[in-house]
């Protein structure tokens, strides 16, 4: 047995039955009984240095004996005169009767060496059937030998030996200082291994034992769970000390545990502290006397001869011992009962207070609790609160004994006087706190027996668990300091996964516990209950918070749940924060006024701010929405249009989204409520709108445009709200009978619920009466009086269309956005607020005629983008055929005149690019075209050719088929041979996008005729456009089309450019042709056609820029070496046969001397930019 090991399961239970023997002989002592001698014992080797102390009592002041042998009391017993020697058959039986096991064990095995086999102990050990109790659950510690005073004794006999430095004191078990101390393994799932690890140990050598547990320095060694605990615990440290490599590398060389999970150690135990906390406690708290007691082991000095032992220095030391314990006793005696009557009086004085306190609410608490009793008059006397007693289940056999009990106070004390009043569940039956009558025997035993026949029951309550588990609450506030107690216990021993079945009794303790200190440390466990809490998870979480809030009213909620969210505003992981920005919305309508304009609004504002993270930012936001709707204070109008800015410019388009969802409509609702909905929130940002367009006149900023216009258009409907709310009709609108109905179409879908109309008026019914009162009085009574509407008449809708005319026509984005807003505008308004307020104004600006075009710069309105938005936001929101016609020939009409006006067509193809986005106006967007190719004006057939490129990208094959293709052919045989000409970008475009085999042949025919026929032979405009549309659509155009075609005749045009007379219509083709070689160099070109028509190509048209452009002679040198280069090397094979042009050039010399002198190009920019354009 090594000496080190504590076996808890050694518990005696000697004394007891020593003070029942009925021949009164009384070989025990007690604990303060000390020293009874020294021996010298002949066995030791350590007998000339260190003199053994002998005892031998069978009061166990620790269940622990193991680290002392008593091989000096087998010694002492066969060493000594025959005369004097105590027979060692009486040193086995007390032993075996006193359960000894293990020392008795040693002791037989040290008679075996010896050669005296002892039949007593040879029969005792070789019966396998007193063995069994041992892997058992250990018998019960008795209170009069574990209880507070033996701790006592124990820690002034060690203190006291130590200050006097006696050597006779014995060390404590190795084991005592490590883990096995804090009982880890005690019920550990690996059964019987500590009986094993026993067995195994007693067959090392007898002095081989002596050795090990004479030297305290010496500790057993560390066992595998333990090491596997201890391993866990180290690298958590590790880890919450910021010693991260420390702690890799700990667990690469432990690579055969997982550090993340407690349960991979092998123990069913909790997780025990860390390993900080184990430190902090190990000096300051009294240990448990299971764990760490002095012990010492001997025989009776009586009982053994003089020659032996001494008795004299033995009782000198016993009653210096004695009076020393004595005089600390009677010391902390003193100490605990000054201690005591104070309590007693803070006690009674809670005590009447309390009781004050609920005579208050007894009445109205009685009636909700006893209803269903038929004795409601008595209720009051009997339904106030307990006061914290319990009921212990150890002593109900004293409180059923009533003042018998008394008689042994020590270990019973006097039971609680029974109180009349009852505490009573909705569910259950009244509850007495009166002790339960039991059915006694007739039989006349003494209290005091019968207390110590009880204590043989398997109970135990020296542990924290055993103390709550041996006491029952008897009234609600009971349940709430006990639930207040247990619960930090309980969460951490909850898997992850489960701990959200916590919450309800979290919440519960937390709101209905006295104590502020326990209630913050229950909702700081709610807080922090789950690591990364997920979105049901936190929603249970928000619930019980809501839950909570409404129970406790606003004070509590601001004392106690804002500083839990304050806590973790900065947390590291992104959940936590996110769960403190939804509490801060949930929470809104439960906390003080004041604090959600101040407190809670400078939270989120610094979490939207400052958080990384999108989902963060996100519930900031939509929480910020919910802050709005509950703000009184209107001095924070202007912290909630700077958060409504940083909301929309937001990274993030999850934030963008959720700042239109909730924040604008609820910061509209509020600015309407305030009445600056009209007069400060809206013209603010038309201001902003107005400003970034005076500051974009050379590169307009279109992200913050469309911030701007989008918050404008979520503020539409509560705009048309307030128009409804402030109508002289409003007064009238009361629903009688049914309601009328609302189309499905009337108004354009919501992005959110919030942006519903009928949300923000109250009803769908009370938006369909209001409806029909507002189409009513458009038509009817006109205006007159209606200031909300008049402002959008007179104010918005002519600063909004000056806006308009001052964006650049060609920013796609910026028309888009502005037609979409005045879309939603128009058909939130209504068809007769259009037709009647909306169109025209424009229409008195959009005079259709010559004389509002300035042809000269182009500056006229109808050039500007108030054509498109007027054609694609207001003319398209109703779709019948009185709308349809009426677009049709805005369009012809903008068509004629900007083409008979020779005015730039971008605002005409802005509204054919807009237009043709959407398949449902192709129909209508042909049939404005066949109006331009019938039209009797060569320009108008000009612009209408060249419209059809832009409308072809998005027309399926079918209207390619049966409308483009003739009305292009029919273009293409025009008498003007300037129409002729524009048609060709237009059947480019049909080689780049269709398919179908017979159009593609049709369109090269025709294409074919312009470069063969030869009255097109001396039409620089036409070999212009031809050599610019290949260099577009070759790269993307069927490769048969570019290999039979395209190719050859670039290289018939190459040619013919080397012999032109004109030096400006040569330099002309020879720009273009340089823009569409380095287009096409992106292709794959076969060897054939490479040695056919590329490089003849690129030839000649090298020996034109010889003359023209050094710069551009350069660059062709270079892509002409990469070509033959890549014809001679036939040899590399296919895959890099096949690879472009461009891509060869990334030799590090080619490389460097291409880019170098593209930097040097005098040129347009616009000329390269297709040079590394690749096949789409």
């Amino acid at each position: 047995m090594a000496a080190g090991s504590v076996n808890p399961f050694n518990l005696s239970d000697s004394e007891e039955e020593t003070e029942r023997r009925p021949d009164g002989a009384d070989i025990e002592r007690s604990p303060s009984d000390g020293p009874q001698g020294q021996s010298t014992n002949p066995f030791s080797p350590q007998a000339d240095s260190e003199p053994a102390v002998l005892l031998l009592s069978s009061t166990r002041t620790s269940p622990s004996v193991e680290g002392i042998s008593v091989s000096t009391a087998a010694a002492a017993a066969v060493g000594g005169n025959a005369e004097t020697r105590l027979p060692v058959d009486v040193i086995a039986a007390q032993l075996l009767r006193d359960q000894y096991i293990l020392t008795a064990l040693e002791f037989h095995t040290e008679l075996l060496e010896a050669g005296r086999e002892l039949p007593r102990l040879r029969d005792y050990f070789s019966n396998p059937g007193n063995f069994e109790r041992q892997s058992g659950t250990p018998p019960a510690c008795k209170e009069q030998g574990l209880g507070p005073g033996g701790a006592l004794t124990a820690q002034v006999q060690d203190r006291k030996r130590r200050k006097n430095g006696a050597v006779h004191v014995l060390d404590r078990a190795g084991s005592i200082s490590t883990l096995d101390s804090l009982d880890f393994a005690r019920y550990s799932d690996d059964g019987n291994r500590e009986s094993d690890e026993k067995v195994a140990e007693c067959d090392n050598p007898s002095q081989e034992r002596k050795n090990f547990k004479s030297s305290p320095e010496i500790q057993e060694p560390i066992r595998s769970l333990e090491k596997r605990a201890l391993n866990f615990l180290v690298n958590e440290y590790l880890l919450k000390n910021e010693y991260k490599l420390s702690a890799i590398t700990f667990s690469d060389e432990n690579d055969d545990q997982d550090f993340e999970l407690w349960d991979d150690v092998g123990l069913n135990i909790p997780k025990p502290p860390d390993l900080v906390q184990l430190y902090r406690n190990c000096g300051n708290s009294m240990l448990s006397l299971r764990e760490t007691v002095d012990v010492a082991v001997g025989v009776e000095a009586g009982e053994l001869a003089g020659d032996c032992i001494s008795q004299q220095p033995m009782q000198k030391t016993e009653t210096i011992q004695q009076t020393e314990v004595v005089e600390e006793l009677e010391y902390q005696i003193s100490l605990l009962n000054n201690e005591k009557q104070t309590l007693a009086e803070q006690i009674k004085k809670l005590q009447s207070e309390i009781q004050e306190l609920k005579k208050n609410v007894s009445a109205p608490l009685s009636v909700a609790m006893e209803m269903g009793q038929s004795r409601l008059d008595s209720a009051e006397d009997r339904a106030s609160l307990d006061n914290g007693q319990y009921l212990d289940i150890r002593r109900v056999t004293g409180q059923e004994e009533g003042k018998d009990t008394s008689a042994n106070p020590a270990s019973a004390p006097a039971p609680a006087t029974p109180t009349p009043h009852h505490s009573k569940l909705k569910s259950q039956p009244p509850y007495s706190k009166e002790p339960v009558q039991l059915d006694r025997p007739n039989r006349k035993l003494s209290p005091a027996f019968q207390q110590a026949l009880l204590s043989f029951c398997r109970m135990s309550a020296d542990s924290r668990l055993g103390s709550e588990v041996s006491r029952i609450a008897d009234s609600e506030e009971s349940v709430m300091l006990m639930l207040g107690r247990c619960l930090p216990h309980i969460v951490p021993n909850v898997l992850l996964a489960k701990r959200e079945e916590l919450i309800p009794l979290i919440l519960c303790t937390a709101c209905l516990h006295p104590e502020p200190k326990e209630r913050d440390q229950l909702l700081h466990i709610l807080f922090n209950l789950i690591k990364r809490p997920d979105d049901e998870q936190r929603q249970m979480i928000l619930t019980g918070c809501v839950a909570f809030a409404r129970h406790v009213g606003p004070t509590r909620v601001e004392a106690e749940l804002l500083p839990q969210c304050w806590e973790q505003i900065n947390h590291k992981y992104p959940e936590r924060r996110l769960l403190v920005a939804e509490a801060c919305g949930a929470l809104a309508p439960y906390l003080p006024k004041e604090i959600r304009s101040s407190l809670v609004l400078s939270m989120l504002q610094q979490m939207l701010a400052e958080d990384k993270a999108d989902l963060v930012r996100e519930a900031v936001v939509k929480s910020l929405g919910i802050i709005m709707a509950y703000i009184d204070d209107p001095d924070k109008y202007s912290q909630g249009f700077e958060m409504m800015l940083l909301s929309l410019g937001d990274p993030s388009e999850r934030v963008v989204n959720a700042t239109h969802q909730v924040f604008i409509p609820a910061f509209a609702a509020w600015t309407t409520e305030l009445g600056n909905l009209q007069s400060l929130l809206i013209p603010s940002l038309l201001s902003r709108i107005e400003k970034l367009l005076k500051q974009g006149e050379h590169g307009l900023d279109e992200h913050k445009l469309h911030m701007f216009l989008s918050a404008l258009q979520s503020m539409i409907p509560p705009l048309f709200a307030v128009v409804l709310q402030n109508a002289p009709f409003t007064s009238r609108a009361k629903l009688q009978g049914e309601a009328p109905t609302i189309e499905v179409t009337r108004f354009p879908r919501p992005a959110s619920p919030l942006q519903d109309v009928a949300t923000i008026v109250g009803s769908r019914e009370q938006l369909a009466l209001l409806l029909q009162l507002y189409d009513h009085q458009l038509v009817h009574e006109g205006t007159t009086g209606w200031d909300s509407l008049l402002w959008v008449v007179n104010q918005l809708l002519p600063q909004l269309i000056e806006i308009v005319g001052r964006i650049n026509v060609t920013s796609s984005t910026c028309v888009h956005e502005f037609s979409r807003f005045f879309w939603r505008l128009c058909r939130t308004f209504g068809k007769i607020f259009t037709n009647t307020k909306v169109k025209p104004q424009f229409q008195e600006i959009l005079r259709l005629s010559e004389e509002n075009v300035d042809a000269s710069d182009g500056n006229g309105i109808l050039t500007k983008a108030t054509v498109p938005i007027y054609a694609t936001g207001v003319l398209t929101c109703y779709n019948q055929d009185e709308d349809r016609k009426l677009l049709v020939g805005f369009l012809e009409d903008v068509m004629t005149t900007l083409s008979l006006s020779h005015a730039p067509l971008d605002s005409l193809k802005a509204s054919f690019v807009e237009l043709g986005a959407n398949p449902a106006y192709h129909e209508l967007l042909l049939t404005v075209l066949w109006y331009g190719v019938v039209h009797t004006s060569a320009l108008v057939r000009c612009t209408a050719a060249r419209m059809f490129e832009l409308l072809v990208k998005g027309v399926n094959e079918t209207l390619v088929a049966q409308r483009v293709v003739p009305a292009l052919i029919t273009l293409s045989s025009d008498p003007e041979i300037s129409v002729r000409i524009s048609t060709i970008p237009a059947f480019g475009t049909i080689m780049e996008t269709v398919t179908q085999k017979e159009l593609l042949e049709r369109v090269k025919m025709q294409l074919a005729s312009f470069l063969e026929d030869p009255q097109y032979q001396d039409q620089h405009s036409l070999h212009m456009e031809i050599i610019k549309t290949f260099g577009r659509v070759g790269p993307n155009a069927e490769p048969r089309f570019r290999d039979e075609f395209v190719l050859p005749h670039l290289h018939k045009l190459a040619l013919a450019n080397n012999v032109q007379t004109a030096e400006n219509k040569r330099i002309d083709i020879a720009t273009q042709l340089f823009e569409a070689y380095s287009a096409l160099s992106c292709c794959f070109i076969s060897e054939d056609l490479m040695v056919n028509h590329f490089l003849p190509g690129l030839r000649c048209l090298r020996a034109d820029m010889e003359h023209f452009s050094p710069e551009h002679e350069v660059i062709l040198s270079s892509m002409i070496k990469e070509c033959e280069l890549k014809v001679e090397n036939k040899g590399v094979g296919e895959a890099q046969g096949s690879m472009s042009i461009a891509a060869s050039l990334v030799g590090e010399d080619a490389k460097t001397k291409f880019l170098s002198k593209m930097g040097q190009l005098t040129t347009s920019g616009a000329m390269l930019a297709n040079v590394f354009q690749r096949k789409k």
